[in-house]
């Protein structure tokens, strides 16, 4: 069967590492105030504790998030912890703002990280992000992302080799 040609293809088959991203609808800015941001934060880290995925990486924007995590032994369950962090996340923004139905998220994106470059590449990317889009002059300073969490507890020698690591190939859309 061909892949549908106006959504991203979701290829869930093997455990182990992935890269998400998700975007709003329209690239809207519904988490630009800090309590709706840290609302998104906390409800990813604790939806994807709920469903076994445990995050390598994330950083939360008020448009978009981008996460590196590994999978339960069934990764299909990405769809379904998606669907209820993006459904619990519009449900609250929706009350919050009296728009009832209102269409919050758009789609997201997966990846099956296979190579070990590949891996570590992604995951100095997700951490570095709020850099990229100026947030921040050094990713530890954003609290919305895991850099000051991986600084703090990360092995110092595998701390060294991640943030080193060259991204510049590293092809995420970003376009937020």
């Amino acid at each position: 069967m061909p892949d549908w040609p106006h959504a991203p293809v979701h290829r869930l088959g093997k455990a182990g590492a992935y890269i998400v991203t998700a975007g709003t609808y329209r690239k809207e800015h519904f988490f630009k105030e800090l309590e709706r941001l840290a609302f998104l934060h906390d409800s990813l880290l604790a939806i994807a504790m709920e469903y076994e995925w445990r995050l390598q990486a994330w950083a939360v924007f008020s448009n978009h998030y981008h996460f590196v995590g590994n999978s339960p032994d069934d990764p299909s369950s990405l769809g379904v912890m998606i669907g209820k962090l993006h459904t619990l996340t519009a449900a609250k923004l929706n009350a919050l703002d009296e728009c009832e139905g209102r269409k919050v998220w758009y789609q997201y994106w997966d990846s099956h990280i296979t190579y070990e470059k590949s891996y570590l590449a992604r995951l100095n990317y997700v951490h570095n992000n709020p850099v990229r889009h100026g947030l921040v002059q050094v990713a530890r300073q954003y609290p919305w992302c895991s850099a000051a969490w991986f600084e703090n507890t990360a092995d110092r020698a595998f701390f060294n080799i991640v943030t080193g690591f060259p991204m510049d190939r590293v092809k995420i859309f970003d376009e937020f």
